[in-house]
C-alpha cells in the first residue's frame, strides 16, 4: 500500500504487534517510540520486521515530536499511554499530562496535517464497574481510578475533535487484551512469571472480579479492520470476546495449564481501593462485529499456552519476585 501510517506506542504490547500485523499487511509503517538514550525501540528492536519499518524517536507529550513524527503519514493509531492503574494512584499528574496531554498533541496534529484517519486507544476500564452485562457503548463511564479519569477525557476530547472540527476520528475500547510482551504488571503474565519462577503461592489481590480477555494479534486485527470502516467514524467501539471470567479461575486454569501444584494466596499490597476496584467487565461486541465482521480467532485455551510458551523462553526479562506498580 501506499498509505503512510504512524503508531505510537509502538514499542509497546499491543502497539508492537499492532506494528508488525499493519507491515504484514503491507500498510507503510512509521513507529514512535519514547526517545530514550540507549535509542531502544522496545519489543521492535526483536522483531522480524524491524528492517521494513521506519522508527522514530520523541516524547508524546512533546506536541512538536509528534507533529514532525506525523509528517508524510496519511493516518494515526495512537497507542500511547500510561496503563497501570495502581501506578496512577502514586502518580495521577504522569497519566495526566501522558494519557490526556498526548492524546491533545497527536489530535492537533492530526488536524494540521489533514489526516484522512485517526484512531484513538481508548479502555474498558472507562466503564467502571458494571451497571448491566454485556457492556455495550450506550453504558455509562465512570472514572473509578485516576487512570480511567483520564482516558475518559482523552476520548471525549477526541469526540470533539471530530464534532468540532470534523476531524475522522475513531475511538477503539478493547476489553482486557493479553499474550506475549505484556508487562508482568498485567495479571496474566504476573500468575504465569511467579509460577515459572518457581514460587510455591500465586501472589494476587482480589480474586473475584470478572475480565473479558482478549488475545493480542485479535485485538491488532480489530484495529485494522476499524481502520478500513468508514461507519466506524466519530463512534466509539468495544473489542472483546463477550466472555467473562473471575480471576480466580483465571489464575487455576494457568496453574493447570503449567501443570503445577501451587496455591493461589492473597497480597494485600494488590489490592486496589474499594471503591476504584472496577467488580466486573464483560464486553458487547455487536457494534464491531456488525461494521467490519470482526470475530476473535483465538480461544482464551489456545492463547494461555501462545502466552505460557512464550513467558518460558523470556522469563529472563521479568522480575516476578518483585510487585511492579
Amino acid at each position: 500500500m501506499d498509505k503512510k501510517v504512524l503508531v505510537t506506542g509502538a514499542g509497546g504490547f499491543i502497539g508492537s504487534h499492532l506494528t508488525e500485523s499493519l507491515v504484514e499487511s503491507g500498510y507503510n509503517v512509521k513507529a514512535f517510540v519514547r526517545y530514550n538514550s540507549t535509542n531502544c525501540w522496545g519489543w521492535l528492536e526483536e522483531s522480524r520486521h524491524k528492517s521494513e519499518i521506519e522508527i522514530v524517536s520523541g516524547d508524546i507529550r512533546d506536541l512538536d515530536s509528534v507533529k514532525n513524527a506525523l509528517k508524510g503519514c496519511d493516518s494515526v493509531f495512537h497507542l500511547t499511554a500510561l496503563v497501570g492503574i495502581p501506578y496512577s494512584y502514586l502518580s495521577p499528574i504522569a497519566y495526566i499530562r501522558t494519557n490526556i496531554d498526548g492524546t491533545y498533541n497527536v489530535l492537533q496534529s492530526a488536524l494540521e496535517s489533514n489526516l484522512s484517519d485517526v484512531l484513538i486507544t481508548s479502555t474498558s476500564e472507562t466503564y467502571g464497574s458494571s451497571q448491566y452485562i454485556p457492556i455495550d457503548e450506550k453504558h455509562p463511564v465512570v472514572g473509578q481510578s485516576p487512570y480511567s479519569a483520564t482516558k475518559i477525557a482523552a476520548d471525549q476530547l477526541a469526540l470533539s475533535y471530530h464534532k468540532s472540527f470534523g476531524l475522522p476520528v475513531k475511538i477503539v475500547r478493547p476489553f482486557n487484551t493479553y499474550g506475549p510482551r505484556q508487562s508482568a504488571r498485567a495479571v496474566i503474565p504476573s500468575i504465569i512469571t511467579q509460577i515459572l519462577s518457581g514460587a510455591k503461592r500465586v501472589k494476587l489481590g482480589n480474586v473475584h472480579p470478572t475480565r473479558d480477555f482478549t488475545y493480542v494479534k485479535d485485538t491488532a486485527e480489530a484495529f485494522i479492520k476499524l481502520s478500513k470502516s468508514d461507519r466506524a467514524m466519530g463512534e466509539i467501539v468495544n473489542v472483546g470476546t463477550n466472555k467473562e471470567i473471575p480471576i480466580k479461575d483465571l489464575a487455576q486454569r494457568i496453574i493447570e495449564l503449567t501443570g503445577s501444584s501451587v496455591e493461589i494466596g492473597f497480597d494485600k499490597e494488590r489490592v486496589r481501593p474499594e471503591k476504584s476496584e472496577v467488580s466486573r467487565l464483560c464486553c458487547d461486541n455487536s457494534k464491531l462485529t456488525k461494521i467490519t465482521g470482526w470475530s476473535p480467532q483465538i480461544s482464551l485455551q489456545t492463547g494461555l499456552i501462545d502466552t505460557i510458551d512464550w513467558i518460558k523462553q523470556n522469563l529472563i526479562k521479568y522480575k516476578p519476585k518483585l510487585y511492579n506498580v
